[in-house]
C-alpha cells in the first residue's frame, strides 16, 4: 500500500491489487466521502507505520472519489452521434499513443511510392486541356453562364496547383530539376511563388495541427482576439463567411516577405519571386491589351478566386473539425496528428478528376512522397489496416456549416469555442450563417 500525509492532516491511501481485509467502510452516498476508522486497519510493521503517519492525533481518514468523465471519442455510439452532428461520415477512434508513423508507413504497399512519368504527364495534359476549355467557355458564354465557366476554370487551374504541389514534395518526376521547373511554371498562373510555398508547406507537414507551428491553419487565440478590438469584426468575418477565401490572406502574408525565411532559403525564394513578378509584368498587360480590364477580371481574377475557394476549402476540411485538437509541441504526437487528425473527404467526381485527388489527403500526410495518382490505392490500404482510426466524410452543407460556425477560438478543453459565445455582440455574421446555411448531410 502506497501512502502519504497531506498538509491538512488527512491520510490518503492508494491500495494495490490486493484488497484490504476487515476494514469497516461507511460510505456517505450523498457526498462521496469514505470514513475509515484507524483501529480497523490491518497491522503494519514499524517501518510502514512511519511511512503512513508521523502523528496519530487524527484518527479519521477521508478520501473523496472524483469521477473522471470519459472522452466522447472513446465510445463508438458517441462518435457516431458526433459524426451525424458535424456532417462527418466516420469519426475515427483515438489512435494509441504507442503507434508511430513508421508503423503506419510500413503497412503501405511499396507500389504507392513509385513515380510514373507517364501518369505525371497525363495529369499535366488533363489540367492544360481543362483550363484551355475553361478559357474558351469564358470567351463564348453569355453573361448568365459566366459563373459556371468561372467555376470550371477555377477548379481546372487548381489542378495546376496540385501538379506544383507534387513537384514540391518530389513525387512528380524522377528528374528533380524537371520537377522544379514544372512546379514553378504550374504556379505562375496562380501568382504563387513556388519555393516560398514549398518551404512553408514542408513545415505544415512536419507540424500538422501543432499550436504556433502549423503553417496552414491556426485557430484564433482569445488573447489576440481581445487585444485588437478594431480588428475583431474583421477576424469574425475572416473565420466565418469569408473563410473559403482566407487562403488569399495566407498567400499574401506568408510568401512574399523575405524575413520569414531562413538564410539558406533566401536565394531560391528570390528566384521564385522573380518569376512571379515577371509573369505579372508581362502576362497581365498582355491580357489587358487584348481584352481590357474587364477581360482581366473575366479571364484571370475570377478563376483565381475560384482556385482560392478550393485552396481554402480543401485545407480547412482536411484539418478542421470540432473533435480534432491543436496541441502544444510537448503533447503533440505525429501519428495521431497525421492519421487521426486529418479528414478524408469525397467530392463530386469532376472535382476529383480536375484536382488530381488532392482531397484523398490522409495518405498524403502519412507520406508526402506518394504521388497524387497513387493516393487512392494508398487510402484503400489505410482503410484495410487502420480503418477504425480514420476520419471520413463526403462534402455536405452540414460539414461546412460546422466549420464556419463553430471552429473559431482555441480552447484546450473544448478544442474550439465559437465567436457567438466569446463575443456575442460582434458575432452577427456567425448568427447569420447559422440561420441561412443549409443543414443537409
Amino acid at each position: 500500500m502506497a501512502c502519504s500525509v497531506a498538509d491538512s492532516g488527512f491520510l490518503f491511501l492508494v491500495p494495490k491489487t490486493r484488497p484490504i481485509h476487515s476494514t469497516r467502510i461507511n460510505q456517505l452516498a450523498s457526498s462521496g466521502t469514505y470514513c475509515l476508522k484507524w483501529e480497523s486497519l490491518p497491522q503494519l510493521s514499524s517501518k510502514q507505520k512511519r511511512c503512513l503517519i508521523s502523528s496519530r492525533k487524527r484518527n479519521v481518514i477521508q478520501a473523496v472519489a472524483v469521477p473522471i468523465a470519459p472522452s466522447p471519442l472513446d465510445s463508438a455510439e458517441d462518435r457516431k452521434q458526433l459524426g451525424e452532428k458535424y456532417g462527418i461520415r466516420q469519426i475515427g477512434e483515438p489512435l494509441p499513443d504507442n503507434v508511430t508513423m513508421r508503423d503506419i508507413t510500413e503497412t503501405l504497399p511499396k507500389k504507392v511510392f513509385e513515380i510514373d512519368d507517364g501518369r505525371a504527364l497525363k495529369s499535366v495534359l488533363i489540367s492544360v486541356t481543362s483550363y484551355t476549355l475553361g478559357l474558351f467557355m469564358i470567351a463564348k458564354a453569355p453573361w448568365y453562364l459566366l459563373p459556371l465557366a468561372w467555376a470550371w476554370t477555377g477548379t481546372a487551374v487548381t489542378g495546376f496547383f496540385v501538379i506544383g504541389h507534387d513537384c514540391a514534395h518530389k513525387s512528380f518526376s524522377k528528374n528533380k530539376l524537371l520537377e522544379d521547373i514544372v512546379g514553378t511554371l504550374a504556379f505562375l498562373p496562380l501568382i504563387y511563388p513556388y519555393e516560398p510555398w514549398r518551404f512553408k508547406h514542408d513545415r505544415h507537414h512536419a507540424k500538422t495541427n501543432m499550436l504556433h507551428e502549423d503553417t496552414a491553419w491556426q485557430p484564433v487565440w482569445k488573447e489576440e482576439f481581445d487585444s485588437v478590438p478594431a480588428l475583431r469584426k474583421a477576424i469574425v468575418y475572416g473565420y466565418g463567411p469569408f473563410r473559403p477565401w482566407m487562403s488569399i490572406a495566407h498567400w499574401w502574408l506568408c510568401h512574399f516577405n523575405l524575413k520569414k525565411f531562413r538564410p539558406n532559403e533566401i536565394n531560391r525564394v528570390k528566384i521564385s519571386l522573380g518569376c512571379v513578378f515577371a509573369f505579372m509584368a508581362i502576362g497581365w498587360p498582355l491580357i489587358i491589351w487584348k481584352t481590357g480590364i474587364i477581360g482581366w477580371i473575366k479571364f484571370w481574377l475570377m478563376p483565381w478566386l475560384g482556385y482560392h475557394f478550393w485552396m481554402s476549402t480543401f485545407t480547412m476540411v482536411h484539418h478542421t473539425a470540432p473533435h480534432i485538437p491543436f496541441k502544444n509541441s510537448d503533447e503533440w504526437n505525429a501519428a495521431q496528428a497525421q492519421l487521426n487528425g486529418t479528414v478524408h473527404c469525397d467530392y463530386p467526381s469532376w472535382i476529383e478528376i480536375l484536382c488530381h485527388d488532392i482531397n484523398v489527403h490522409i495518405p498524403h500526410h502519412i507520406s508526402p512522397r506518394i504521388p497524387s495518382y497513387n493516393l487512392r490505392a494508398a487510402h484503400q490500404s489505410l482503410q484495410q489496416n487502420w480503418g477504425k482510426y480514420l476520419n471520413e466524410a463526403s462534402w455536405n452543407w452540414r460539414l461546412m456549416k460546422t466549420i464556419l460556425t463553430i471552429c473559431h477560438v482555441y480552447d484546450k478543453e473544448q478544442n474550439y469555442v465559437p465567436f457567438d459565445e466569446v463575443a456575442p455582440e460582434e458575432a452577427q455574421p456567425i448568427t447569420f450563417l447559422k440561420k441561412v446555411m443549409p443543414d443537409y448531410a
